[in-house]
């Protein structure tokens, strides 16, 4: 793979100008598309199978006026008046009529006939039907509905505009290019070169743009979520960076050590080209192994953002050393370029050195105070709950937020989250019986305010009705109540060909919750034993992987633990800009174990196989740890904060589920690089010494030899290195 990887590096470097262009055409042709194809993203989180989805679908077939999405405008009068006054009931009316004839929309119910008025006659809810799902709803008719009911506002009423078509797609704006600048500055100051930094974040840039393009081309066919684009963007940008500044730095340090550009470029492609394939193909097996969890929309996110990363490591092997090929040795900073007399100055001992040996000397007390205190930080995570986002945790001030905060002073937190009892049947007879019979076995349902009548099908087959809480979409209590209720009317269910089943955007994301919590752990084994055996491969060893997989694990505990705390308990929320704590998003725990192990392994890899090489060619292993470190934490650490400033970045923007996204991920990759990796990961290895990198010898025979590290690669070139040098003084 080294010998391959060299030989594509130096022809790169040769066809410099011809790769360049390749690229270019591709991006071009790549927007293109996007813009030709690119369809509208999906806020759809159903899961096949379920009993929430199986309702929804009986609902789209026996309902099809009421398959689209719905709105919901709330209606106030000042605070201690009634909108039962002539002028009001009027004013009421209009903006009924209004709502109805919008584009878009099939019907509007009077709050006055359907009785959605509240117990004191200040508050109102008109119901609003659209033709199509939220996602197929255009800008033009949800702005349209958004400034509805000026005539009720202009009578002295309040009005706000709520329901399901106002789930907004989260946007990318500017506030996360916060990130990118801080990334630039961070390049600048570790290459210590404008050239060399601008390169790197302009192959990442490159790189990032080709698989959103791509993404985005793809959008029409494949029904891509909303978060999907965001994810991708994420680890798009921040491995793009990563891979640039490895092998960048390893170009570097070759031209250091006297070799030509072209060589120099090969020989960085070769090894530190490996390490990045091998991390890439890491990454992209831990998003695409979602897929294993049969879940659509997290299915779709993983590939997505899998994608993205193998597109980055495409550009980082082929177009980065095209690039290097025109920097040439203006790569390197002034003062390490080739003097007249064609000296280079020589480098001094860096930070990392002197780091491994201060960790070395103190290893037993680092080890247990870092298991220790990341052990802490894993606390709070048993306390962790997940559901699926709602209007009453987005930002103040949007729309969707201020209507619910309405809706819960008026009516109470349950109408925020209406649930729905499909009954179907063959007979009209037997769904009209079994309506009541489920009706009544609900009566004195603890946290059940109340059961609607039941709306029946055109052919009377299909009969739904209204369940509504007493308590808010996320509150345990709601849970706690679906449950009851399935249990409830279980026994009607299984009674003949009757079907009775519970759905709404509570039981949807119960439902999602649960399979996503089942399917945790089989997903985690996968990640931990995928991660044994990938680092058994490259570093020969079986020491050194489990090792790493308990690195992972503590890594993943302290960044539950701390999002837990911050999002859900609320602690430090106001530094994240949150306004709302509360339940982390369903998906967010094996998303983040998925996209954590990737990038761990990353670590892993770039600072070890440094170890693993000059401990074979004859270090002591206390001495192979030190020149690990050394040549390693300075790329390590300006990548890590490459990538925790690019995921922070994220942080900024007003969706709370992206926000909380970023905040794990920079969390998790900042202590999985300086704590995990930089200071656990050099202490172990010293203290186990040569039993580190002991493998049983019938295993050894069995699995196959990477060379990660380039050996053979370096064998196979020792015999023509010297004629490819240029002696000093010329």
């Amino acid at each position: 793979m080294a010998t391959l990887l060299y030989r594509l590096g130096r022809a790169s470097f040769r066809r410099r100008r011809l790769v360049v262009v390749l690229w270019l055409v591709l991006l071009a042709a790549l927007g293109g598309a996007a813009v030709a194809f690119m369809g509208p993203t999906s806020t759809n989180f159903s899961i096949p199978g379920t009993e929430s989805q199986r309702a929804i679908d009986a609902l789209k077939r026996e309902f099809p006026e009421a398959s689209g999405a719905t709105g919901t405008i709330v209606v106030a009068a000042p605070e201690g008046q009634q909108l039962g006054t002539p002028d009001r009931r009027a004013a009421v009316a209009e903006l009924v009529r209004e709502a109805g004839t919008l584009p878009g929309v099939v019907g509007a119910l009077d709050p006055f006939t359907t009785g959605a008025l509240s117990p004191d006659s200040r508050h109102a809810l008109v119901q609003v039907q659209f033709a199509h799902q939220a996602d197929e709803v255009t800008e033009a008719q949800r702005e349209a509905y958004e400034q509805s009911g000026s005539a009720a506002t202009a009578a002295g009423l309040r009005v706000e505009h709520g329901g399901e078509v106002m789930s907004s797609v989260p946007e990318v704006g500017g506030t996360e290019g916060i990130g990118v600048l801080i990334a630039l500055v961070v390049l600048v100051v570790t290459l210590g070169s404008l050239v060399a930094a601008g390169m790197t974040m302009l192959n990442a840039l490159i790189g990032v743009g080709a698989g959103m393009a791509g993404l985005y081309a793809l959008s029409n066919t494949i029904e891509l979520t909303s978060t999907a684009p965001v994810l991708a963007l994420m680890l798009g940008l921040a491995v793009g960076i990563d891979y640039s500044l490895f092998i960048t730095s390893r170009y570097r340090q070759n031209l250091l050590e006297e070799l030509e550009p072209e060589e120099a470029a090969g020989r960085a492609i070769g090894t530190a080209g490996s390490a990045v394939l091998f991390a890439g193909v890491t990454v992209v097996i831990a998003l695409a192994g979602l897929a294993v969890v049969n879940i659509p929309f997290l299915t779709i996110m993983g590939l997505a953002a899998a994608g993205t990363v193998a597109v980055a490591v495409l550009v980082a092997l082929t177009l980065l050393p095209a690039l290097l090929g025109f920097a040439g040795r203006r790569i390197l900073p002034r003062r390490l370029r080739r003097t007249a007399t064609g000296a280079v100055p020589a480098a001094a001992e860096g930070f990392g050195f002197r780091w491994a040996r201060l960790v070395i000397r103190l290893r037993v007390p680092l080890i247990l105070v870092a298991v220790l205190g990341l052990g802490a930080l894993a606390l709070p995570a048993a306390d962790m709950r997940v559901a699926l986002p709602d209007h009453g945790t987005a930002p103040h001030g949007t729309p969707q937020r201020e209507a619910a905060d309405l809706i819960t002073e008026g009516f109470g937190p349950g109408f925020n989250n209406r649930l729905a009892l499909v009954v179907s049947s063959d007979s009209p007879e037997r769904t009209g019986t079994v309506a009541q019979e489920v009706t009544a076995v609900l009566q004195g349902t603890e946290n059940l305010l109340a059961v609607s009548p039941p709306n029946l099908s055109r052919d009377k087959l299909t009969a739904l009705l209204a369940v509504i809480p007493t308590t808010g979409p996320t509150d345990p209590a709601t849970e706690t109540l679906v449950h009851q209720i399935r249990e409830k009317v279980g026994p009607i269910d299984r009674l003949g060909d009757t079907d009775v089943a519970l759905t709404g955007q509570t039981a949807v994301g119960i439902d999602v919750s649960e399979k996503l919590a089942d399917a945790m752990p089989w997903y985690l084994l996968l990640v931990v034993g995928l991660s044994v055996l990938l680092l058994m491969l490259v570093f020969r060893s079986l020491l050194v992987p489990l090792k790493a997989a308990l690195g992972f694990l503590l890594t993943v505990g302290a960044t539950f633990g701390l999002t837990v705390l911050v999002f859900q308990q609320g602690h430090l929320s106001d530094l994240v800009g949150l306004d709302t704590p509360g339940p982390l998003v369903s998906f967010l725990p094996i998303l983040l174990i998925g996209i954590l192990f990737g990038l761990a392994m990353d670590y892993e890899v770039f600072l070890v196989s440094r170890m693993r090489e000059d401990f074979v060619h004859g270090d002591t292993p206390t001495q192979a740890t030190i020149n690990g470190m050394g040549h390693g934490a300075r790329v390590v650490t300006a990548a890590a904060l490459i990538m925790t400033s690019v995921f922070a970045g994220f942080v900024l923007l007003d969706d709370p589920v992206i926000k909380s996204m970023g905040f794990a991920l920079a969390i998790g990759v900042a202590i999985d690089a300086f704590v995990v990796r930089m200071t656990i990961v050099p202490a172990v290895i010293s203290l186990l010494g040569r039993s580190a990198w002991w493998l049983p010898g019938w295993l050894s025979k069995l699995l196959p030899n990477v060379d990660i590290e380039g050996e053979r690669l370096r064998r196979h070139l020792a015999a023509d290195a010297a004629p490819e040098r240029v002696p000093a003084g010329v």
